[in-house]
């Protein structure tokens, strides 16, 4: 007979919570590797990004407007955050977050959520795969127990050597020299970059083997088994590389509120930390709502309630920011785990970030056996995936300009760096946008013996193009008939539109005629007002003045 107790609890271990039960521990051991990692790579204590993780699951995940989504110690903010920290220091880094947060938080209250979706593709590809390159060619240095440098044209470059260095040392370590003998000198705190190579190429074999094993068994993330097989061979060995240092002082970090003194305060007198702030707040919220869409089309039938999320991300950020954590946004890679692992409510996002916290509490020191090298391979692989040439062929067919918009965004972030880059995409994409509403295609032919005109219109007719329609109208005689062809225009608005008004209304009264195919002009005129009704009463009424 069952216990009364469990006929008690019963009730609360439903389907749904069994599927978020299991799901919460799928993505808990995505999450844990991947949080390490970010932190290691933003260049700060890897505790950080398991406390950042921790409030984007627990409390992100109470109030997120995407309950499947599961958020984290964002990996697409690493570049910013290793550059804030080099230029305001770690002390203020908490500061930014919480201003970032701040503003997200308003972001939702002003109900701005689509507006962050209303960027292009091209522009989206472009800044992914740009974080792609930037974490990969840094990373690839940390796999190799090596500094990366400050700009990612430089670890870029930088590649060739750091393998050449390695591979030789690695080729005469396999020739004489036993991993066992070298960790038998003792020299654990050293780098070793062939060792290191050889154990960041271990884990990423791992995961892609891992990856195309049966169904059944990669449901557990191959990242894990990766970092699992790493830390095996490491202690197995006693491997003379880096390792993570959590010093016991660190655990601190989760109960400490770092509240803003005035010396923080007045940084926002600093344009700089405020760009900063701001491009934080935009990159966070972007890279989230677009993760929530795509975790939308994942699962049928689910939708983002995208202020909410925003909301629930500001919330989050701000308490990243108080407690001096990482960057909080929606990851794709967890919230893909959680939605494959059969995730049925928030519940899931919310009990991955519980067993963090009992991890960090309890078992910190198994976090001191992980080799630096293999989170690195992690993010390697991450910065790998990120990068997809094959956006190249997926917008092809939009257009050769949009694969241009592509790839200079990509250069430009490469060049610049995040901000600078994503601004030259969206500028971009807003000259191309202008560029098709001054498209505007005029074809005017005269016939003097008959008195007839014919002026065809193809494109888009805006204020942008009015003065060039304009000229091509004065150049019809008054007591012309003039037949205007519509069947090509695309779009009009209210000053092309009022341009055509004054024309017909000026040719009638000389003594001549506009034929003007009012009903096509309708439409046309509909399909950019939905509010306004055109009729051909309209077309006969005087235009309006100043146009």
């Amino acid at each position: 007979m069952p216990h009364p107790l469990f006929q008690h609890i019963k009730p609360y271990f439903n389907a749904p919570f069994r599927r978020d039960l299991l799901a919460s521990v799928v993505v808990f051991l995505v999450a844990l590797p991947l949080a390490l990692g970010t932190a290691i790579a933003s260049g700060l204590p890897p505790l950080m990004g398991i406390i950042s993780s921790i409030i984007g699951g627990i409390l992100v995940g109470v109030f997120a407007g995407c309950s499947l989504q599961v958020s984290g110690a964002a990996a697409g903010l690493i570049t910013i955050t290793a550059d804030a920290v080099h230029r305001f220091g770690l002390e203020n880094l908490g500061f930014l977050l919480l201003m970032a947060g701040l503003l997200q938080m308003g972001f939702g209250m002003l109900r701005l959520g689509h507006w962050f979706r209303a960027v292009s593709p091209a522009v989206i590809q472009g800044m992914l795969s740009g974080i792609g390159v930037m974490i990969f060619a840094s990373q690839f240095h940390v796999m190799l127990d090596n500094t990366p440098k400050q700009h990612p044209i430089e670890n870029l470059l930088a590649i060739p050597q750091a393998l050449w260095q390695a591979y030789p040392n690695l080729w005469q370590d396999l020739n004489g020299t036993s991993a066992a003998s070298l960790g038998a000198t003792g020299i654990h705190t050293d780098g070793n970059p062939h060792i290191a190579a050889a154990i960041g190429v271990l884990t990423i074999g791992t995961v892609c083997l891992w990856n195309g094993t049966p169904r059944r068994l990669t449901r557990i993330p191959g990242m894990l088994v990766g970092v699992l097989v790493a830390i095996a061979v490491a202690y197995a060995f006693q491997l003379p590389i880096r390792y993570i240092t959590l010093p016991t002082a660190d655990l601190a970090l989760l109960w400490q509120l770092h509240w803003p003194s005035w010396p923080q305060i007045s940084l926002l007198n600093n344009t700089s930390f405020v760009v900063t702030a701001v491009t934080m707040a935009f990159i966070a919220s972007t890279e989230t709502l677009l993760t929530a869409t795509a975790v939308d089309q994942l699962r049928p039938g689910h939708r983002t309630l995208y202020n909410q999320e925003l909301l629930a991300q500001g919330l989050g950020n701000a308490l990243a920011g108080l407690l001096g954590a990482l960057p909080i946004t929606g990851v794709m890679v967890r919230s893909a785990a959680n939605v494959e692992a059969g995730a049925a409510t928030r519940v899931a996002s919310m009990l991955h970030g519980l067993w963090l916290l009992l991890f960090m509490v309890f078992l910190p020191a198994l976090l001191k056996l992980i080799p630096i090298a293999s989170l690195a391979a992690v993010l390697v692989y991450t910065g790998y995936k990120l990068f997809k040439p094959s956006a190249v062929r997926e917008l092809l067919p939009y257009g050769r300009s949009e694969v241009a918009i592509f790839l200079l965004t990509v250069t430009a972030i490469l060049l610049t760096n995040l901000l600078e880059g994503i601004l030259v995409g969206v500028g971009l994409s807003m000259a191309k946008l202008l560029y098709r509403l001054n498209d505007l295609k005029l074809t005017l032919m005269l016939d003097s013996p008959s008195q007839l005109a014919q002026l065809s219109l193809q494109g888009s007719a805006t204020f942008v193009n009015l003065p060039r329609l304009a000229t091509e109208l004065e150049r019809v005689p008054a007591h012309y008939t003039l037949h205007i062809n519509l069947e090509k225009l695309t779009y009009i608005d209210h000053a092309g539109l009022n341009l055509l008004m004054k024309t017909k209304h000026a040719q009638e009264q000389a003594g001549g005629e506009v034929i003007l195919e009012w009903n096509i002009l309708a439409d046309k005129f509909a399909e950019t007002s939905h509010s306004a009704r055109l009729t051909a009463d309209d077309l006969d009424r005087p235009p309006t003045e100043g146009h």
